[in-house]
């Protein structure tokens, strides 16, 4: 099977599941927090990484007999339901516009932490190095676009955030 298949749920979850749920949540989705300094470099390497992780699998195969497959695909199916449930969660936010409820008591990334397991499965199901590799670089950078958005929502919610902050961790 070609691993691009694997992709296809992301792009059901986060432009389909997304779009039915909320048309606002789907442009907010898509808006990046104002990024100062190394954040911007991060950026790149996050957009780039980003990149690789949807298009490589298109030269990748997926091997049903091998004997991490069943590991692998544990792994993704995790991350698909980590990232279905926070995607319709993120298209729900309180009154305030701010999203503290549901998965979201539990980190206050959820997207990232499911795009990480979700493409770490694609990772274990591929045995593919450079696919490791890139989503290494994307974990990392994604790190620092995490800050931009946190220092972002400071700005926009204030002290409701800061006292999200306090209760709830940053990934899980």
């Amino acid at each position: 099977m070609n691993a691009f298949l694997l992709i296809v749920p992301l792009f059901l979850i986060r432009f389909g599941l997304l779009g039915i749920m909320n048309q606002g949540a789907l442009r907010s989705a898509a808006h990046f927090a104002p990024l100062e300094g190394g954040e911007k470099t991060a950026f790149w390497f996050y957009e780039i990484s980003n990149a690789v992780l949807i298009l490589y699998p298109l030269a990748l195969k997926v091997q049903a007999g091998k004997p991490e497959f069943f590991t692998g695909l544990a792994v993704y199916l995790l991350g698909v339901a980590v990232l279905a449930v926070s995607t319709v969660q993120f298209a729900r936010p309180g009154q305030d516009g701010l999203n503290t409820g549901g998965i979201y008591q539990v980190s206050r990334n959820p997207m990232y932490v499911g795009y990480f397991i979700y493409f770490l499965g694609c990772v274990i199901l591929t045995r593919s190095l450079p696919l490791l590799l890139s989503l290494l670089v994307f974990q990392i950078s994604a790190h620092w676009i995490i800050r931009s958005e946190e220092r972002w929502c400071k700005k926009k919610f204030g002290a409701a955030y800061l006292d999200y902050m306090k209760r709830v961790r940053r990934y899980l």
